[in-house]
């Protein structure tokens, strides 16, 4: 992904963004997301990775009416996106430096997320990283329980092994979701399918994209 702090001047997450160190502790039971935004009862979308986080400012004000939550382990990372966040006085968007499959499955309620957003993950392409892919039989399983009913995940690729990963696990998984197209995010320009910096990025490199949607049944 390449360096993206400024050496010039500080980068600020106070207030967007929620380090792992922050959260309460397991002992204090699940968290509910949405508490953490101004406005509990709007929509919440979820986006795994968000790297810089130009989907979930593009997104953010395009769509005031909506919370956006963003996980992002590599704290580089996370702190520039929380700073440009607050740079954009986005108030329905926030950030958490930590590991969201993990979050999913041991912190958070159930049925809070209408969308779970997840584009360009990390391939891992050989076999024996194969168990730190995003998308594996479990997290699916918690995807569907954090989703309200009809909510949807969305899985975005260039890469032609994690497409094939992504059309077996969700073949195993037809109980719980039903696959469809993905449609055009809102903030993403012609042509786009989502807009971010990966995307755009092998846009200009000529790569193909692989993209679904899984509906919760």
């Amino acid at each position: 992904m390449g360096s993206v702090v400024s050496k010039s001047r500080p980068l600020i997450v106070k207030g967007f963004g929620i380090d792992h160190a922050d959260l309460p502790p397991f002992e204090a039971g699940r968290n509910d997301p949405r508490d953490w935004f101004d406005n509990p009862a709007a929509r919440l979308e979820i986006e795994i990775g968000c790297g810089k986080g130009t989907f979930l400012v593009q997104q953010a004000a395009v769509l005031p009416n909506v919370n956006y939550l963003g996980f992002e382990w590599a704290g580089e990372f996370y702190r520039y996106a929380a700073d440009r966040m607050r740079r954009h006085q986005l108030s329905n968007v926030k950030i958490v430096h930590t590991d969201a499959t993990e979050f999913l499955r041991f912190r958070c309620v159930d049925e809070v997320a209408a969308v779970i957003h997840l584009y360009f993950s990390d391939p891992w392409p050989k076999k024996r990283h194969h168990k730190r892919r995003v998308i594996q039989d479990a997290s699916l399983a918690e995807f569907h329980r954090v989703l309200i009913s009809g909510g949807e995940a969305r899985l975005v690729t260039d890469h032609d092994d994690l497409w094939t990963w992504y059309q077996q696990h969700a073949s195993r998984h037809v109980d719980l979701f039903e696959v469809r197209d993905v449609e055009r995010i809102e903030s993403a320009t012609e042509g786009e399918i989502v807009g971010s910096n990966f995307e755009r990025k092998y846009r200009r490199e000529g790569r193909a994209f692989h993209a679904m949607t899984l509906v919760k049944k």
